[in-house]
């Protein structure tokens, strides 16, 4: 699963009801980026739980190199959708979406191997609350986000180091700090991608076409805010069978 989305710019709007078509822009792009965000964690979820049920499909995804193929494919669907996401229809990309969101699925199957489902469903609902909070912060907030979203990149970056490092180590400590780090980061990183998200609104309410696709690649990069904090999370609070 990438640890980061699309890298798309825009600079933070601050919503104001009186300015009337702007906000109207805005209000209808972050319905669709939502919506869309939303059928990615249910296309997950979904997903999960039936190749959960079906241990022969678990055994398929988990054994010999298919899990490795299936993180290399994420990747480029990640990279793909970034790229060319100017380029290509609103329905190309909310399909090339909904593979990545099945793709993870397969992987996150795997959680119901570890954890009691009552902590994976309570999680979830930590989860949404937190990222409900912060994307609210994000959107309402009159403070420029972008260098906190500078020094949340490289705070990033630093914790898949980490978390490489760790692989090798196994030190249980720098487990527990890249697990309280990460919350704190993709937490941040919420309120910075909703902030971003506003400018990219307000920028294409010209053009109908590009702002579906746009909103496409918005929910992609929230989506992956979300369930890497979910997963940080359910360290925590996930009861293991």
């Amino acid at each position: 699963m990438s640890m980061w989305g699309p890298n798309m710019t825009g600079r933070p709007y601050p919503l104001d009801y009186s300015a009337g078509t702007r906000d109207s822009a805005v209000i209808h792009f972050f319905n669709a980026v939502y919506a869309w965000m939303a059928v990615g964690l249910a296309v997950t979820a979904s997903v999960a739980w039936l190749v959960f049920s079906h241990r022969e499909a678990w055994a398929a995804v988990f054994t010999g190199g298919a899990m490795m193929g299936i993180f290399i494919i994420q990747i480029v669907l990640v990279v793909v959708i970034s790229a060319a996401v100017r380029k290509v229809s609103a329905a190309l990309a909310t399909g090339l979406f909904v593979i990545y969101a099945a793709l993870n699925g397969l992987l996150f199957s795997s959680i119901f191997m570890v954890y009691t489902q009552s902590s994976i469903a309570g999680t979830f609902v930590a989860c949404a609350a937190m990222f409900a909070v912060m994307s609210l912060y994000g959107m309402f907030t009159k403070t420029d986000l972008t260098t906190m979203g500078k020094i949340l990149f490289m705070a990033l970056i630093g914790l898949i180091v980490a978390s490489v490092i760790n692989l090798f180590v196994a030190s249980s400590g720098l487990y527990w700090l890249v697990s309280y780090a990460g919350v704190i980061i993709f937490a941040g990183l919420t309120a910075y991608d909703t902030q971003r998200l506003q400018g990219i609104a307000v920028s294409t309410q010209g053009d109908a076409a590009l702002a579906a696709r746009l909103s496409v690649s918005g929910a992609l990069m929230l989506y992956l805010d979300f369930i890497n904090m979910f997963l940080l999370l359910l360290r925590f609070l996930g009861k293991r069978k």
